[in-house]
């Protein structure tokens, strides 16, 4: 198939992925979401690929949802249940996931690179969940899976003040697995998917099963809650003053109601 959005390349048994929306930084339109999950399935299913990398571009790797196309979106809005149904599709890709993250990863950017396997991050990397800033939350993981890799308490302070960290705190955080410097993000990637693409495939996907298992054992009760409180808030004075703030450039006012 041929894409918009994003580009497939291939090394070998490596399949990458690239975001293709350098001129919105890679917002996360809908038509992007649907496309990037429809590449990641055609690989998953490509009997030649062994592990698949994420990527963007130098700057950014993904700067969060598309505002614009949400900003007017009600509580039970189609919209907003088709973008979070091709997240869900992603989340069941079988075969390792890597996210190559360089520049700004927030938003559901950050939660794009959380829903890999692994992260390798330049040092330009940044993250963070800014949701709060446009009067919601994370509605696609961010909330279970920042708290179980970081913590309770530095995911509170992250989601709640909507900061971003660098590369090297994300690091240190156990959020990335390796920064390297920009030139070599790439090829560190790479390096770490043909070694797992080395090892046996069925063991290899076995391993990815039961590390997730682990990791999910509760997820789904927390993303379910997580998801009814995302789409309520599209049903407040504050979510539609948050967005048409963003939109306009200007600093919201927020009313909590």
């Amino acid at each position: 198939m041929s894409y918009e959005y994003v580009h497939i390349e291939r090394d070998g048994p490596v399949g990458i992925v690239i975001l293709n929306r350098p001129e919105q930084l890679n917002a996360l339109s809908s038509s992007l979401v649907k496309e990037l999950a429809s590449a990641l399935e055609s690989l998953d299913h490509d009997p030649e690929i062994r592990a698949i990398i994420v990527t963007g571009g130098e700057k950014v790797f993904a700067a969060g949802a598309d505002i614009k196309e949400m900003a007017d979106a009600g509580p039970f809005d189609e919209r907003l249940r088709m973008r979070l149904a091709y997240r869900d599709q992603m989340n069941r890709i079988g075969k390792p996931v890597i996210a190559a993250v360089s520049g700004y990863a927030l938003g559901g950017g950050c939660e794009l690179a959380m829903s890999c396997d692994i992260i390798i991050a330049s040092e330009t990397a940044r993250f963070g969940q800014l949701e709060v800033n446009l009067g919601i939350i994370p509605g696609s993981g961010g909330t279970q899976r920042l708290t179980r890799t970081v913590g309770k308490y530095r995911a509170m302070e992250m989601i709640l003040t909507g900061e971003v960290i660098s590369a090297t705190q994300a690091e240190r955080y156990g959020l990335v697995n390796k920064v390297v410097p920009v030139e070599l993000l790439l090829d560190e990637a790479k390096a770490v998917a043909k070694k797992i693409a080395a090892k046996p495939p069925l063991a290899v996907k076995l391993a990815k099963e039961a590390v997730l298992k682990a990791f999910n054992t509760s997820l789904e009760e927390g993303l379910e809650f997580e998801r009814r409180c995302f789409y309520l808030l599209f049903a407040t004075e504050d979510q539609k003053e948050g967005m048409k703030a963003f939109t306009e450039r200007r600093k919201p006012e927020f009313k909590g109601r």
